[in-house]
């Protein structure tokens, strides 16, 4: 087999090495400049303990700058690498801030207690009565509680909906943080130039925040006017809303990928949930599906005809221009299937096209007829895999997946379900030598 050479399919692999390659670079050279205005500040008054924690204090400020631009939705970023997986460096990036915020203040306090010879607690009660001081601790406090309450046995008590409102204590965090450097910082107040640096890092880093996350979604909303056109349930607990709007092509959206759905009478202002397009975007409507897990996918069947969406987006890199074969296999899981079945109907797609739907029951499988439907035209080849997951029946098994899918790691395979499948799957995959660039996953870790 050949690999494909679509133009549009060059550009998004170039897109994406260009996206890599400017985030590395960012990350290092800021680095660099960030060691070096350390050591140009020279050496503190009083011990090691205190310049430890001058040269974390450092780190953290520029870890928070990055934590705000891998969340700021930069296009450069989301259409080159995807959301899915910025979230997830997002992720490990926070644990990171997390240790820093814990180790800079202990290093500063243990440097003054130290240098003034008191005890530890005595040092933090005195350094806590400044003001700028004790901002910084309420951030660390903060970042602490949102960090404790994302590790994963926490996380599975919290719906999506508390979950998100936790995390948007980061923004207090985001304005303590500021005003805490600007009295308390001292490295990069060495000169003029060091000034200019910091304070055009962090403008940078808010600006992208606020224009991403804030003035280019207000603008769509006002430009594209969404309504809630048509809500059809398509099962007990799954239900498909379809949304129409004005000049919808201008969205650029793509088969598999996601927005940020709100509907304000339905729920509050500050709640968002991803949902999946599960349907090809045609210029003229959208249509997302979702399961009855929260409290806002229970509550979408009562959604009102002519109710006014908010949503942010297109988002993701779930699409067919990451391909580099023809061939394709698809792999869904239960209401992951949203996204598949978008692809499926996708014209680009073209005929070599395998799809494994695995759900408990066939009574499971959300969509299956349009599947169905859209196999027949595709001529593609369907295979529903039921049962509980043991035993004998273990799909997802290397040898398995050969059996059935025996030119395997001559496709693309995009794959979309709950996490323990996806991992399986991937692993499957790797050990049967797919190379990681024919491996697409949608983990939404944003929600999950």
């Amino acid at each position: 087999m050949i690999a494909v050479t679509h133009p549009q399919v060059v550009a998004v692999h170039r897109s994406a090495r260009v996206a890599h390659f400017a985030l590395w670079a960012f990350l290092l050279v800021n680095l660099a400049i960030v060691q070096a205005m350390f050591l140009l500040a020279g050496p503190p008054a009083h011990n090691t303990f205190g310049t430890i924690g001058r040269l974390l204090g450092l780190y953290l400020a520029f870890v928070m700058a990055m934590q705000l631009l891998l969340v700021a939705r930069l296009p450069i970023l989301d259409r080159g690498i995807g959301m899915d997986k910025l979230t997830s460096w997002h992720r490990w990036v926070g644990f990171t801030l997390f240790w820093l915020v814990v180790l800079h203040p202990t290093f500063v306090i243990l440097g003054f207690a130290r240098f003034d010879r008191v005890s530890f607690l005595a040092t933090f009660v005195t350094l806590s009565r400044q003001l700028p001081v004790l901002l910084g601790l309420i951030a660390a406090g903060l970042i602490v509680l949102v960090v404790a309450l994302s590790v994963r046995a926490a996380r599975r008590r919290l719906s999506y909906e508390a979950w998100h409102a936790v995390h948007l204590l980061l923004y207090v965090v985001v304005v303590l943080g500021v005003v805490h450097q600007i009295y308390e910082g001292t490295a990069f107040k060495i000169n003029v130039y060091t000034q200019i640096y910091w304070w055009g890092l962090w403008a940078f880093a808010l600006g992208a925040l606020l224009t991403g996350r804030l003035v280019v979604p207000l603008l769509r909303n006002a430009r594209h006017h969404l309504r809630v056109a048509a809500v059809v349930p398509e099962s007990g607990d799954v239900v498909s809303v379809h949304v129409t709007g004005r000049h919808l092509e201008r969205l650029q959206a793509s088969a598999g990928q996601f927005f940020l759905w709100r509907f304000p009478r339905h729920q509050s202002w500050w709640q968002v949930n991803p949902f999946s397009l599960s349907a090809a975007p045609n210029g003229r409507s959208l249509r997302l599906t979702a399961k009855a897990i929260g409290t806002t996918t229970a509550g979408l069947r009562e959604l009102p005809i002519g109710t006014r969406v908010y949503a942010e987006g297109p988002y993701g890199a779930f699409t067919l221009a990451q391909r580099s074969r023809p061939g394709i296999l698809l792999i869904a899981g239960g209401i992951g299937v949203t996204p598949v079945r978008a692809l499926i109907e996708d014209p680009a797609i073209g005929s070599d096209v395998v799809i494994l739907y695995r759900v408990r029951s066939a009574d499971d499988a959300v969509l299956l007829g349009e599947l169905r439907n859209l196999a027949r035209e595709r001529n593609a080849r369907l295979h529903v895999i039921t049962g509980r997951t043991g035993g004998n029946n273990q799909p997802f098994r290397p040898e398995n997946l050969f059996a059935l899918v025996p030119d395997v790691a001559d496709r693309d395979v995009y794959v979309c379900g709950p996490l323990p499948l996806t991992r399986t799957v991937i692993a499957a995959l790797k050990s049967l030598r797919v190379p990681s660039r024919q491996i697409h996953a949608e983990l939404f870790r944003l929600a999950a």
